[in-house]
């Protein structure tokens, strides 16, 4: 038989072990997403993943606020974050740090994700978009390269608390493999 494990079975990392934790050298970046429920998706899911932290830009609401809380159930507790009025200036400081940015885009190059080995990379900043207008074009140009998903059907986007999930399961599952 087949059962639900509990919580408590899952063995999850308290708040306090998680801000300890070895954290995978992945930045996120938020450009001027305007959905509060997707910023709180993408910070439950940099918690699942071991983000070292998530930087909002732009119009990207902060926490702590009532509808990031509800999709994020505490992950603003335990994600570290921080805010930049200008995306550039977030992109400035993790290239002094020697990160890799990469849009997560479709370009005219983009690079598809299942062509990617992250395990080559040291540090890398992902940066997602707008829900409707996507990553800026002055943000793409000072990227090292733009990545897309592969995708099948007649829509051409994914959610972009959706597209966060996938990629950062991929950059776990190569960085940890």
């Amino acid at each position: 038989m087949n059962i639900k494990l509990s919580n408590q079975a899952l063995g999850r990392l308290s708040e306090e072990e998680f801000r300890t934790a070895k954290k995978l050298p992945v930045v996120v970046i938020l450009e001027n997403i305007r959905s509060m429920n997707n910023i709180g998706s993408v910070f439950r899911s940099s918690d699942a993943f071991l983000v070292q932290e998530i930087m909002l830009c732009g119009y990207t609401a902060t926490p702590p606020h009532r509808d990031i809380q509800k999709t994020a159930l505490g992950a603003t507790e335990t994600v570290k974050w921080s805010y930049f009025a200008n995306t550039n200036d977030a992109l400035n400081q993790l290239l002094e740090q020697n990160f890799t940015l990469i849009s997560v885009e479709q370009t005219s190059n983009s690079k598809k994700l299942n062509s990617l080995n992250f395990s080559k990379l040291d540090k890398v900043a992902l940066i997602f978009g707008n829900e409707v207008k996507g990553v800026e074009q002055s943000t793409i140009e000072k990227s090292h390269f733009a990545l897309e998903i592969d995708q099948y059907g007649t829509k051409h986007s994914l959610n972009v608390s959706v597209c966060a999930g996938i990629v950062l399961w991929k950059i776990l599952a190569d960085m940890s493999g």
